[in-house]
């Protein structure tokens, strides 16, 4: 009997979907990474907010900005349906990132808050957001971060004042480990997902320009240097895995906001533009969910 063994919250063998969120409406993605038209949100609708999976087929969208910055969570059930507002734990924050953990649990961390912060919150395998946990590594906004390895994370890039070329991983227990230097083009406003089941690959955002450089990410945490990038070049984008092992990223600020996305293959290859489907918008999030 082949062994079904859970990765980052996401079983082996099991299709996951995935979600993109927020800055106007939610929209499905199916475990084929065909992506839905636009469903109308539930809860209090903002931007610059970030999103994992967690309790291995569900999700949680967090924090943001309506103006007012937030730290509001909204659940995500297994079947993709978004829970009216949690209220919120932590510090209020946008332009911040989150990653999966631990096999089912979540981190949320950096961001902006009066001034850029490095504090992170933990998230249960239930959903409950902790709170506040001392920063770690250099207080940032606009970082990525995406889960790799079993149970395992990590933040990256992101502004300090200058565009950052560090990261700082995540242990199985959602510590956060001081910077560590990276290869790699150094930006903010990119976006990270899981593929492969245990890697993770980062890409687009910018440099003072718009790129659309990817860099992949190995099982154990070691950044790769820059692939020439694939689709248009745009920032504030969200990307999510999908499937058994494959990612896609989607929306952000191009020319203008667009709706385009692009697939990425198990073995980290990312396609060509998709057409956009949904309304065109930046500054949202995604995450996996389901089984």
């Amino acid at each position: 009997m082949p062994i079904n063994r859970k990765i980052m919250g996401v079983s082996r063998g099991v299709s996951k979907k995935a979600i993109f969120g927020y800055n106007g409406f939610s929209n499905l993605v199916s475990s084929s990474g065909v992506v839905a038209s636009d469903t109308t949100l539930v809860g209090t609708d903002r931007y610059a907010l970030a999103a994992s999976s967690y309790g291995a087929d569900k999700a949680i969208f967090g924090y943001g900005t309506t103006g007012t910055k937030s730290a509001i969570t909204n659940l995500v059930s297994s079947t993709g349906v978004i829970a009216s507002d949690t209220t919120g734990v932590g510090t209020a924050r946008s332009n911040l990132a989150a990653s999966s953990y631990g096999a089912d649990k979540a981190i949320f961390g950096y961001g902006t808050s009066t001034v850029n912060t490095a504090i992170t919150n933990l998230v249960s395998n239930a959903g409950v957001v902790a709170t506040d946990t001392a920063g770690v590594g250099t207080a940032r906004s606009w970082p990525c971060a995406a889960g790799y390895g079993t149970d395992k994370g990590l933040f990256c890039f992101g502004y300090d004042g200058n565009y950052a070329s560090y990261k700082n991983l995540i242990s199985s227990s959602g510590v956060v480990a001081a910077d560590t230097s990276t290869v790699g083009t150094a930006r903010q406003q990119a976006s990270a997902a899981t593929y492969g089941t245990d890697k993770a690959i980062i890409g687009y955002g910018t440099t003072g320009v718009k790129i659309s450089i990817t860099n992949l990410v190995s099982s154990t945490g070691v950044i790769a240097s820059d692939t020439t990038g694939v689709g248009t070049e745009r920032t504030t984008l969200a990307a999510s895995s999908y499937g058994v092992d494959k990612a896609i990223f989607g929306y952000g600020s191009a020319s203008g906001n667009t709706a385009i996305t692009n697939l990425v293959s198990n073995i980290g290859v990312v396609a060509t533009d998709t057409a956009g489907v949904g309304t065109a918008r930046q500054q949202l999030a995604a995450s996996s969910y389901g089984s």
